[in-house]
């Protein structure tokens, strides 16, 4: 089970690689310390993508940092094209996510939503609980010419579902919607607290 997690989770896509690569490239000769800035946001991104698969849940917050680390490298290529609205209605310090949920999905709602944009967009995120249930949320705005992208996404989805399930069973869910404007990617699963 291990070795499936782990082969799951380690799926970062070299297209962001290559991006901060060419940032950085550009910042160090302008902003020698934005470029430190992100080779260590980048560095904190790669090594939470090759930690332990099997470790305990983390901290929502230490997830909901990375995804930040992640945006502001993004930014920093999309400049004011990208806008992301957190709306975190739990405790981050509380609530217990595994490692690398909500960072793959952000990334495939900027790279299928915001970056074929011209105008880019809006990324919302909205984390709540009900029940005993986590709700995780990530919207985006529709690309109509995107269909490039689609498998890739579709990999993503399978992936993180398939994690969830490792760890969850029939009690995780990974749905999505999508309508003429917005495209969503809604996760369930049972909420674990410290």
């Amino acid at each position: 089970m291990k070795s499936r997690i782990q082969a799951l989770q380690s799926r970062i896509r070299p297209h962001f690689l290559f991006n901060s690569m060419n940032i950085i490239a550009s910042l160090i000769s302008i902003d020698p310390d934005l470029a430190e800035e992100v080779v260590e946001d980048l560095s904190v991104l790669f090594r939470a993508s090759l930690s332990d698969a099997n470790a305990l849940p983390v901290p929502l917050e230490e997830e909901l940092d990375l995804c930040r680390k992640y945006v502001h490298i993004e930014s920093l290529r999309l400049d004011d094209r990208l806008e992301v609205e957190w709306q975190i209605n739990v405790d981050t310090s509380s609530v217990r996510i595994p490692m690398l949920t909500l960072q793959p999905m952000l990334e495939n709602a900027i790279y299928h939503g915001i970056q074929p944009l011209p105008k880019g967009g809006v990324v919302v995120v909205d984390i709540s609980s009900d029940m005993g249930m986590l709700n995780l949320a990530i919207s985006n705005p529709v690309a109509h010419d995107n269909s490039t992208h689609e498998h890739g996404n579709k990999m993503s989805l399978e992936n993180t579902r398939r994690r969830l399930e490792v760890v969850y069973g029939p009690d995780a869910s990974v749905v999505t919607h999508q309508d003429k404007q917005t495209f969503t990617i809604k996760i369930r699963y049972p909420l674990v607290l410290a």
